[in-house]
């Protein structure tokens, strides 16, 4: 049965991304799309379990890895999950949506 992520410690995280990253370059190099993206989410995942939420602040305001084009202004903090909004370059609301989820591991470099 495999263990979930809050219950490692971070050296067990760091072996579990390298499995990861060995499974999804396997499945990227035998064109299977749909795998690598789960191992990708997962390794996403695994590295926000490193990071201190504490760390991330309501208003405040970060680069999105993988997504150069907009920032995330987070609204409020759930365990690992940042939720808020991306914005454009003039900082407005790209989405109608109300908030989105994303994992904090997905932040870059705070921009304020």
């Amino acid at each position: 049965m495999e263990r979930r992520y809050s219950d490692m410690s971070i050296e067990e995280l760091r072996r579990e991304i390298g499995e990861l990253t060995d499974k999804a370059r396997k499945a990227e190099q035998m064109g299977m799309v749909n795998e690598y993206a789960v191992y990708e989410r997962k390794i996403i995942m695994a590295k926000s379990y490193m990071l201190n939420p504490a760390d991330f602040k309501p208003g405040e305001e970060y680069q999105i890895d993988g997504d150069p084009a907009h920032n995330f202004r987070i609204v409020y903090m759930n365990g690992t999950f940042a939720w808020g909004y991306r914005l454009n370059d003039q900082g407005e609301k790209v989405s109608e949506e109300e908030e989105e989820a994303l994992p904090i591991s997905m932040l870059g470099k705070k921009m304020n």
